[in-house]
């Protein structure tokens, strides 16, 4: 069974929503074997383990924020398992897709041999502390199916 790995950083829930939606797609699809964590609780050498980890970050001034550019720099540092990655952020306004194009720069200098199994997926909140955008939750769950159908051919 191939084995997925979601770990975000959150400040109000947003993005543990999204990561929880993604991972429900998933689980839609079946076969998919699957683990979350906040950032603050992950134990980092539990991720060597898995064949995808998908990597969560709140849009902060323009980019992820600091731990999640921190965790990619870390998991250069491992002899992972996985193959594959994918990013998604929860932005506001007009910070589309910046943390996200961000994350996966990092991922291709930091840990080359991840590969991305998808493009990202950016989800608007309708203000700093949320909640998500209307519409916005399905795309989640789209997103984890397509990872999952993925990884599963």
């Amino acid at each position: 069974m191939v084995k997925v790995f979601v770990v975000y950083d959150t400040k109000y829930g947003n993005t543990k929503l999204v990561a929880e939606n993604i991972i429900e797609g998933m689980r839609e699809v079946g076969g998919i074997e699957t683990a979350i964590s906040d950032i603050e609780e992950v134990d980092i050498e539990r991720l060597a383990d898995y064949d995808a980890i998908l990597i969560g970050s709140p849009n902060h001034m323009g980019g992820p924020v600091r731990g999640v550019m921190k965790l990619i720099d870390k998991l250069g540092k491992l002899d992972l398992k996985a193959r594959w990655a994918a990013v998604f952020d929860t932005y506001l306004g007009g910070d589309f897709g910046k943390a996200v194009k961000k994350m996966e720069k990092r991922i291709s200098e930091k840990t080359p041999r991840l590969k991305l199994i998808v493009p990202s997926l950016s989800i608007k909140v309708g203000g700093m502390k949320g909640p998500i955008a209307d519409g916005e939750l399905p795309k989640c769950k789209e997103f984890g199916k397509k990872i999952a159908d993925k990884l599963k051919t």
